[in-house]
């Protein structure tokens, strides 16, 4: 199957296509083999109802009143998951993680798609007003953002460790039938000891753009840019 119509294609780049195209499929289906098997979890356990704090709803209307609210008023009606993203950001890690910014930049845009299906919030150690203070530089406007600096959800979910060193996750919670909030699914980009931050590669289209160029990611890394 040709993927274009050029002229002058030669047979030996036209045979190299059509083995990659072979590995790109066997690749997507590998891929929805994965995603069957994490569907299929069994719930884990019940967890603590987690507090964590919250300024108003509109970004740019300051930080006060702080509210606060636990993990089981995150689900905002029933037969809908939790994806919590954990940011590299508060305690030892003072400066915020520009790989994380990366992303949530991306969560930004595309929040209103996620959120007609599950509900979304970004977890950061800081406190509430470097928080927003930050996420005011990143026009982060279509976010739920939450500190979880007073709390041990973090530590608990593997996000922190005991001397307050900060790790990116992605933590999925469940309600069961009696109401109960349960941990469904975690991820951590040191997934081995050989795979160092690829863990979570899939929530960021900017590195399988580059992988279609034939320097691919090289030695590329996000920089935090406020232009």
């Amino acid at each position: 199957m040709r993927q274009t119509n050029l002229t002058g294609e030669s047979t030996e780049c036209l045979s190299a296509r059509e083995e990659l195209r072979q590995a790109e499929i066997e690749l997507m289906r590998h891929r929805e083999r994965v995603a069957e098997l994490r569907r299929r979890l069994p719930l884990g356990p019940v967890v603590d109802d987690y507090v964590f704090e919250e300024g108003p709803a509109d970004l740019r209307a300051g930080d006060e009143p702080v509210t606060t609210v636990r993990l089981s008023e995150l689900f905002t009606r029933p037969g809908r998951d939790l994806v919590v993203y954990h940011f590299m950001y508060g305690k030892r890690q003072t400066q915020a993680c520009p790989m994380c910014t990366m992303w949530i930049d991306g969560f930004n845009g595309i929040a209103h798609h996620v959120t007609r299906n599950v509900d979304f919030v970004i977890v950061a150690a800081a406190d509430l007003p470097t928080l927003r203070t930050y996420a005011r530089s990143r026009h982060w406007t279509n976010l739920r953002l939450l500190s979880a600096g007073a709390g041990t959800f973090k530590r608990d979910l593997g996000s922190e460790d005991a001397e307050g060193n900060q790790d990116s996750t992605v933590s999925v919670f469940a309600r069961d039938g009696e109401g109960a909030t349960r941990h469904f699914y975690s991820v951590h980009p040191r997934m081995a000891d050989d795979i160092d931050e690829r863990g979570i590669d899939l929530l960021s289209p900017v590195w399988h753009l580059l992988d279609l160029t034939r320097q691919g990611r090289d030695d590329w890394y996000p920089a935090v840019s406020y232009e």
